[in-house]
């Protein structure tokens, strides 16, 4: 009998795992509908043209350093040359086909004013720039995602609002015909509720226009019909002092990226400079095969130093315009700096109004829908009248509707002052 029992309760054991494992997989499919922020910004970020423009300019930064890295080490090549001369002499019994060689040759250049290190420090900072670059238009397409997403999620709690105020003129017209065939209400009071409805009908349908062109800008952003949208970020009700915004400003993407191009020109302005400087290259030859003399050479190398004295006024003006172009990357970096400082004030006051707004908007609501249902609750006690009662729902209806607007606003807002201050991770 226990045999028996045991044997029964396993079975029921793998008979409620193998029920409940569909069950699991349902809702896990159902949770994977759900889109919340954040997965938004995951599918922008393979979905956006930018940035994938951005991954390429960091790649051909990572080139040129390859490239600068190159002129450093020394160039092997294998040569081969055959001469022909119109001349009794080439064609002597030692020498019947002229002269031809085959050897391996080593260039190695010895000084050019360390224009090389130079260059690879200026691609090593472009490498930096685009990569700097890259992250800012990453944050600036999350500020793109942000508002987008909101907006649609304003838009679905706009068309709710409007759908309870739909329903409540609908209430409203039912009860006032009852009231009427009792002859408690006048017909005029139902017409009046009947002309809100439509009104508000039409609006509906403003709205689900203004819904379907949010769903559209989410859907370009991230490759893929929206679906449902899930929030579930939770944004402050108060911010930090402006200081705590604006004490690292200078670490933003942006302005990090036009202090490595600062660097770049800097080294480009002197790279020019070098031009100036003496070239000492050093080259050897190892002969493979010969028939040119002296026959008993295997090797030689040959030093060379090459002196510019004077080339007209280029390598002047080429100085020239590379100074310009370095002190015009410095003030392009100290304008960005101040832009940014600019920004993040002009965020932190957006923010810090919008949350004041959103709970001045929340008390107002609270007021809004309790002066709603005592007006029903009067109006039914013959207290006041259906103007009163229509007052309040329309009342009701616009307090929700800025409510949802200003708690939105909010938090768009908020996510604009995380990237004006660079804190979008």
């Amino acid at each position: 009998m226990k045999r028996i029992m045991k044997l029964f309760a396993e079975s029921s054991l793998i008979i409620a795992i193998i029920y409940l494992l569909p069950l699991q997989s349902f809702a896990e499919n159902v949770k994977s509908d759900k889109l919340t922020l954040g997965e938004c910004y995951r599918l922008a970020l393979k979905q956006s043209e930018t940035i994938a423009i951005d991954s390429e300019l960091v790649r051909e930064a990572e080139a040129r350093f390859t490239q600068a890295l190159g002129t450093l080490l020394p160039q092997v090549s294998f040569a081969w040359s055959q001469t022909n001369l119109d001349s009794e002499r080439a064609f002597s019994s030692y020498n019947h086909n002229g002269s031809f060689e085959s050897k391996f040759v080593f260039k190695q250049t010895l000084f050019s004013g360390f224009k090389e290190l130079a260059g690879m420090a200026g691609s090593s900072l472009e490498q930096k720039q685009r990569i700097s670059e890259k992250k800012r238009a990453e944050e600036l397409l999350f500020v793109d995602v942000a508002d987008a997403f909101y907006l649609l999620l304003e838009q679905q709690e706009d068309l709710k609002t409007i759908g309870m105020i739909h329903k409540a003129l609908s209430d409203r017209a039912s009860e006032l015909k009852k009231r009427e065939g009792v002859g408690r209400s006048r017909h005029s009071e139902l017409v009046s509720t009947e002309s809100q409805f439509y009104n508000i009908e039409a609006e509906i349908q403003l709205v689900k226009s203004q819904e379907l062109v949010a769903k559209e800008l989410v859907a370009f952003l991230i490759g893929k019909e929206p679906g449902v949208l899930f929030d579930e970020e939770d944004t402050p009700n108060s911010l930090a002092p402006e200081s705590f915004y604006t004490a690292n400003v200078g670490l933003r993407a942006d302005v990090k990226a036009y202090d490595f191009a600062t660097g770049v020109a800097q080294k480009e302005a002197y790279i020019a400079k070098t031009a100036l400087l003496p070239v000492v290259t050093l080259e050897g030859n190892y002969y493979e095969r010969r028939n040119t003399t002296p026959l008993d050479v295997n090797w030689s190398t040959i030093l060379k130093v090459n002196v510019p004295i004077f080339e007209g006024t280029t390598t002047y003006g080429n100085i020239k315009q590379a100074n310009a172009k370095s002190r015009e990357a410095e003030l392009t970096y100290k304008r960005a700096k101040r832009l940014a400082i600019q920004n993040v004030h002009d965020s932190y006051v957006k923010a810090y109004s919008a949350i004041l707004m959103s709970k001045a908007m929340e008390k107002a609501l609270k007021s809004a829908e309790l002066n709603y249902s005592l007006q029903k609750d009067d109006y039914k006690n013959n207290l006041v009248s259906n103007l009163d009662v229509l007052t309040a729902i329309q009342n009701f209806g616009n307090t929700r509707r800025n409510y949802m607007h200003t708690l939105y606003e909010k938090k768009r807002m908020y996510w604009q002052l995380e990237a004006a201050a660079g804190n979008i991770k």
